[in-house]
């Protein structure tokens, strides 16, 4: 089962740097234009399956999207294929800028 992370509790992870985190977004590029976390590493969720090998099996990874479901489907591909560490960003970016930063833009 993939644990569900609240916006709050990624905010605290990132603001102690937690060590070996890794915020995948998964959403399109068009998407990240509009808004974006800064740091996170970006893979488009079609695109995760051919670069899987790209992420660091040994880290945090928090998978996150525009409102959590293309982001629980990547976590549980990369449960399947091999990745232990996965959270999901609950509710997504949208809920982010709802809950933890309302400046942020929306779409």
């Amino acid at each position: 089962m993939i644990r569900q992370l609240s916006p709050q509790e990624l905010k605290q992870k990132l603001d102690a740097k937690t060590n070996n985190l890794v915020v995948l977004d998964v959403r399109e590029p068009w998407e990240l234009n509009v808004c974006a976390l800064p740091g996170t590493l970006t893979i488009p969720m079609r695109e995760v399956p051919a670069r899987a090998e790209e992420l660091p099996k040994d880290a945090e990874l928090v998978v996150m999207c525009h409102h959590g479901i293309r982001s629980q489907q990547v976590a549980l591909f990369l449960e399947r294929v091999g990745f232990e560490k996965l959270s999901n960003l609950a509710g997504g970016i949208a809920a982010w800028a709802r809950d933890v930063d309302p400046t942020m833009p929306t779409y």
